[in-house]
């Protein structure tokens, strides 16, 4: 009595149990059942995976003490890749790593593998990611060397029963730099067949590779534009070179340069939209949250539902860049609920960005969403305890991002990595979803935006204003002056706004309609201006900086009430 059955959902004696049940690939059902009067839990998958996914889903519920009794569960990925990104270098550096080295030891891959590997594919499989970019985006082209290519394969090896796909960051001048050509050119025969070249070696080596993610024409990044051809021209001669493997190009619109100083928010728009239509089949387009870069609060970015003939693929940071890095409480849980929720009206009212990432907005049946990743060597993987929280949030949303609840999410997480106790997960999941709101108010409050310092992008700068680019500055983007604060994106300005939906633009260009959480990114207003709450612009400033300081001091008594609770270690 009580005992657990799993498998395939085709294998006879699944089928003998629950009867004949279609689940998709990555899908599963839970469900209590009796036989010969015993009581019988079967987990029943579409795949290897999915079984994976059921077994993880019912400890999930025994971790957090819910009744496994009567169970008659049915789930499957809405989310086709869902992606961590690893801006890991060879020399294992982490751009934008907060928790040590690179998890990757490339000096001893492929002959050594440490435990390491396999709990990363273990806890990955526990949330529902399928797969993992190995290497930064600003590439090194010596990922795709033979000697680097064994070294993937290793890990891809050790990752594969998991269900998890590798992936690389393809540098678009490689055939440059490691295959002896003198251009990089799309158009060009040569290059087209050095690609093909390239990833038919790869396939020989990793036959289920996932494909390339690829940086271009941003922030020095070689590109198609070298050659005066189009983000299109360039991701569809690397989907040609994996399209016969069954392989995919996820194309960042991450775009910005010097030539375009007017409002960089506006330019991975410009630079994309026009190229509706033009992506091969196997290629998806990914989008940052927001049109600047993983701001502690950015307006959903207006590509999501303006491409409606070429599918978009989510990228959030999960590793906190502009949010206190390592030492800041920020639960991201409720920024990624917030851009989900977020309505385009590009197809009337309740098209939300979330069914844009999912693909039925449009009816895309490529889907993805990607996560910058906080893993590294530091003993608790991502630098602190409450960070692990974003790694498990975002599995967990990508699974679903319409249906995903933030709080919900965070009550899984704090019973499993703490106590189930009420007495512990009510104060502690209270305080998780105040953070980054708190972070907000201190760092970025009313709609600022890239007020860091430069280069690191931890602690306060607004002051720098000397740097070479424009947009490089601080100055540039909270455009302070003796009159008032904040960036003109009205008609009036930049019209940034122009590039939403008629619904959004309205309410984004009007200063009495748009939220003032987002006030600052759309407006630039007179330091006398009178808020909702009938004080001044400034004192609402100076007051929600306090606020943010103050929640701080409240998280802090919190914790501490909470010691009983906790090991000494990581209280």
């Amino acid at each position: 009595d009580g005992a657990v059955v799993y498998g395939r959902a085709s294998a006879p004696e699944i089928a003998a149990l629950i009867g004949q049940t279609t689940i998709a690939p990555e899908g599963y059902v839970l469900r209590s059942v009796r036989d010969n009067g015993r009581r019988v839990t079967v987990i029943a998958g579409g795949s290897d995976a999915g079984v994976l996914y059921g077994a993880f889903d019912l400890l999930r519920r025994m971790q957090t003490r819910q009744s496994i009794d009567d169970l008659n569960v049915a789930e499957a990925p809405v989310v086709q890749l869902r992606l961590l990104n690893h801006w890991d270098n060879l020399d294992r550096t982490v751009e934008r790593g907060y928790a040590g080295q690179s998890i990757w030891d490339w000096h001893t891959l492929p002959g050594f593998t440490p435990q390491r590997y396999t709990d990363y594919a273990r806890a990955n499989a526990s949330i529902g990611i399928n797969g993992t970019v190995l290497n930064n985006v600003n590439a090194n082209a010596l990922s795709l060397t033979e000697p680097y290519l064994l070294k993937a394969a290793a890990l891809a090896d050790i990752f594969r029963p998991y269900g998890i796909k590798v992936y690389l960051s393809a540098r678009f001048s490689a055939p440059i730099e490691i295959g002896g050509l003198t251009t990089a050119d799309p158009l060009d025969p040569a290059v087209q067949a050095w690609w093909e070249a390239k990833a038919d070696e790869i396939y020989r080596l990793i036959p289920d590779f996932g494909g390339f993610l690829v940086k271009a024409n941003s922030e020095g990044q070689p590109g198609p534009q070298d050659y005066h051809r189009t983000h299109a021209e360039g991701a569809n001669m690397l989907a040609d070179a994996v399209a016969p493997h069954g392989g995919v190009v996820m194309w960042r619109a991450f775009v910005y340069a010097h030539d375009n100083p007017e409002d960089r928010a506006k330019q991975a728009f410009d630079d994309f939209v026009p190229l509706d239509g033009q992506f091969r089949d196997n290629v998806i387009v990914q989008v940052k949250n927001g049109a600047i870069d993983f701001q502690p609060r950015e307006p959903f970015h207006p590509l999501f539902g303006a491409m409606p003939k070429t599918p978009l693929m989510m990228e959030f940071q999960i590793t906190k860049e502009y949010l206190g890095q390592a030492t800041h409480l920020a639960y991201l849980g409720p920024l990624f609920e917030e851009v989900l929720r977020a309505d385009t009206f590009q197809r009337g009212p309740g098209s939300t960005v979330a069914k844009v990432v999912d693909g039925s907005l449009f009816g895309h049946r490529l889907t993805g969403i990607a996560g910058v990743a906080n893993i590294g060597t530091d003993r608790n993987w991502s630098g602190s305890d409450f960070n692990q929280a974003n790694w498990y949030v975002f599995g967990r949303m990508a699974w679903d991002p319409e249906h995903a609840d933030a709080a919900a999410i965070a009550r899984e997480w704090a019973a499993m990595t703490f106590t189930p106790d009420p007495r512990f997960v009510e104060p502690a999941v209270g305080m998780m979803m105040r953070s980054r709101e708190a972070v907000v108010d201190y760092m970025t409050p009313l709609g600022l935006h890239h007020l860091m310092a430069t280069g690191h992008h931890y602690g306060p700068g607004p002051w720098v204003s000397d740097l070479a680019r424009p947009e490089w500055n601080p100055a540039y983007y909270h455009q302070a002056d003796a009159t008032g604060i904040g960036f003109d994106r009205t008609a009036t300005g930049s019209d940034a706004v122009s590039q939403y939906a008629p619904e959004v633009a309205r309410v984004f260009g009007d200063p009495a309609l748009t939220p003032e959480a987002d006030l600052l990114w759309f407006h630039h207003l007179p330091w006398t201006y009178r808020m909702r709450s009938g004080r001044s612009l400034w004192d609402e400033l100076v007051l929600t900086y306090g606020h943010g300081v103050n929640e701080v001091a409240a998280m802090q008594a919190t914790w501490a009430s909470l010691e009983d609770f906790v090991d000494r270690e990581r209280f």
